[in-house]
């Protein structure tokens, strides 16, 4: 059986130790958690998590199964990737030497990222989009002197409503 992606969406009482018990669920098991993302809905009693991992349709199905049965789990669903929407921000911390500066606004503009802060020494750039647009922006920027960066893990929604 081959493995895929998956996308799990779990929807959570907003209480301490969901999340420790969750992601015990995935090690206990010996399942990776490729990214993680959580916050609260528009209820704050509620918090939506989302984590990506790597397995078979099988060992993805008895995840999620796990994860219902946990204490303060209201529901954990797999999201299909051909369902849904999904992105990932990328904040980064550029130093460009001089030389570098002419390149690097040009793939900003040709990449559709944004510049969202600058100073004498850093520009500070933001970019939105899926794993391999994010994964393209970090090997562009490498060579034109990035000196630091956060990624976010992915946040997933369903085209349509479950």
């Amino acid at each position: 059986m081959s493995k895929r992606e998956a996308a799990i969406s779990i929807v959570v009482n907003n209480k301490p130790d969901v999340l420790a018990r969750i992601a015990g669920t995935f090690s206990g098991r010996g399942f990776n958690i490729e990214s993680i993302s959580a916050n609260v809905t528009r209820d704050p009693a509620i918090t939506k998590i989302i984590i990506t991992t790597i397995g078979t349709q099988d060992t993805i199905t008895k995840i999620e199964k796990q994860i219902n049965r946990l204490v303060d789990v209201l529901v954990a669903r797999d999201i299909s990737v051909d369902e849904a929407v999904q992105r990932e921000m990328l904040l980064i911390r550029m130093k460009p030497a001089a030389a570098d500066r002419n390149d690097l606004y040009k793939a900003v503009i040709t990449n559709g990222w944004k510049i969202i802060g600058q100073d004498d020494t850093y520009l500070f750039i933001e970019v939105t989009g899926e794993r391999e647009d994010i994964d393209r922006a970090l090997a562009v920027l490498e060579p034109l002197g990035m000196e630091d960066f956060s990624r976010t893990g992915t946040v997933v929604i369903e085209r349509r409503g479950p």
